[in-house]
């Protein structure tokens, strides 16, 4: 964003169109011009602001100030278009004549003889500037504004009020150079010897709205482009599980719970060793903000890099601690974290938690029935329930980040043939089942899940199923965070 130009003295209220003249205050060298076409010129001896010291009992200025000009006075209470034109044509043949915005009020008028006295000039409250082509460097060097260029001008104003619309002032017979200063940045070019006051008038609303146009459309592509540089980013944070080889499904659901975010503080990979181990690990940072988020990213990529360098269980914990503490804003932040290590052949699994909820195992009905031996009225093995349970919690670990020599112990797991383990965050559990303080929890995830596997829900299928239930249950989107992993054996 531009930098405003500091003012080296206040703008007097007495500008163009803000008195009615004074005429005993009038001297020789400032004749009041005829009506309907007042001077921008002044004398060279005068200045080209307007005065402040010919001040009446009200406090309003005459219109006899020095070397300005005005338009007519300006309602009291309204924040009328205020013009400033840049031009030193010492014949005083520029004219402006009495102007009016589209709500028939005075437009107020500021002149300028040189760039230098513009930029004193441009102020907050000017909305269009009117330039003459033909106007000088004004005192100013070459490497100021580049006198081989013809608009190099017309280039230092657009410099010098990127906020501002600019109409360019041409000869009739240089039509050309007005359509080039168009191609410059002006927002539209007039020719000197036609200016009426109809004709000026119109120009500056249309040269003000086009201006107020271009930089919306500018400021909202910006925005758009933003957004999508963040969202490729964010989509690029996101992981890539690395399972060539295994014959493990992998789906995965993540939903933050910042508004129009694409990354939130939970955190989850899936990686696959030369040895053929699957390693899974899900984790959350506390706290939703992109600290939260950039922390939660971290942590993951550490995770994978301890992982594929041969860590597994306490070992990797503690070094995820040591990160954890190194990175976070302050001694407060916590993550919890559940890995789980699986067996080359699928069967068996270590678990580690750190203050993180147990994971969830189905089996398939079959096995059940095996196990149990529920049959049919005609003595046949029937279809049983899924089994959906919750995987041992009992030695478990803290959150990282809360003991400085915790310890995390890894416990095996039996898997059996063919199974779907489902790791997930707490704001999967959290969330309300009803208008009142009541929690879904554990128990009732792990009987959603079942009753969802008996539908025959299975990878993508039943954890979309499994977020939009828990979300319709809060009745509303979820304030937290959200990660499920899902992995699947098919025997």
């Amino acid at each position: 964003m531009p930098v405003p130009v500091p003012r080296q003295r206040a703008i007097p209220a007495v500008e163009g169109g803000q008195a009615r003249a004074a005429s005993s205050t009038v001297g020789p060298a400032q004749a009041v011009p005829a009506p309907g076409a007042l001077p921008c010129q002044a004398p060279p001896s005068t200045s080209r602001e307007t005065g402040g010291d010919n001040r009446d009992d009200t406090g309003h200025g005459s219109d006899a100030h020095q070397g300005g000009f005005h338009s007519g006075s300006a309602p009291t209470g309204t924040a009328p278009l205020t013009l400033l034109v840049i031009e030193d044509d010492p014949a005083g043949s520029l004219n402006v004549p009495t102007l009016l915005d589209s709500a028939g009020k005075p437009i107020r008028v500021r002149t300028a003889r040189n760039l230098t006295e513009a930029e004193r000039l441009l102020t907050d409250d000017v909305q269009c500037i009117l330039l003459d082509l033909a106007l000088t460097t004004g005192g100013r060097t070459a490497a100021d504004v580049g006198p081989d260029d013809e608009l190099a001008t017309l280039k230092h104003v657009l410099r010098l009020a990127p906020r501002h619309a600019v109409l360019a002032l041409t000869a009739s017979e240089d039509a050309e150079h007005g359509a080039e200063a168009v191609r410059v940045g002006a927002q539209d070019y007039l020719f000197r010897d036609e200016l009426d006051s109809r004709l000026l008038s119109r120009a500056i609303r249309y040269a003000v709205e086009r201006k107020r146009s271009d930089t919306a459309e500018r400021r909202l592509t910006e925005s758009k482009l933003r957004a999508q540089e963040n969202a490729r980013l964010e989509r690029g944070l996101l992981p890539t599980p690395l399972l060539e080889g295994s014959s493990l499904r992998f789906a995965a659901r993540y939903r933050p719970g910042r508004s129009r975010a694409l990354l939130g503080g939970d955190f989850y990979d899936t990686v696959r060793t030369s040895d053929g181990t699957v390693h899974a690990m899900i984790g959350d940072v506390c706290g939703h903000g992109p600290d939260e988020a950039a922390l939660g990213v971290e942590l993951r990529i550490a995770w994978r890099a301890l992982t594929l360098a041969g860590l597994c269980g306490d070992e990797l914990l503690s070094t995820l601690q040591q990160v954890l503490e190194h990175e976070r804003d302050n001694d407060e932040i916590f993550a919890t974290l559940c890995t789980v290590d699986i067996a080359p052949d699928g069967r068996r699994a270590g678990l580690c938690l750190a203050g993180h909820p147990a994971p969830l195992i189905s089996r398939p009905a079959r096995s059940r029935a095996a196990v149990v031996g529920v049959v049919g009225a005609d003595g046949a093995g029937e279809p049983a329930p899924p089994v959906a349970e919750l995987l041992p919690y009992e030695n478990g670990g803290p959150a990282l980040g809360l003991l400085p020599n915790a310890r995390w112990p890894r416990q095996q797991v039996e898997l059996g043939g063919e199974w779907s383990l489902m790791l997930y965050t707490d704001g999967l559990i959290e969330g309300r089942t009803g208008e009142g303080r009541e929690r879904l929890g554990q128990d009732g995830m792990v009987d959603m899940v079942r009753r969802q596997l008996a539908q025959g829900l299975r990878g993508e299928e039943l954890l979309r199923a499994a977020v939009n239930e828990v979300r319709d249950l809060n009745g509303g989107e979820l304030t937290d965070d959200v990660a499920v992993l899902l992995l699947d054996r098919v025997a």
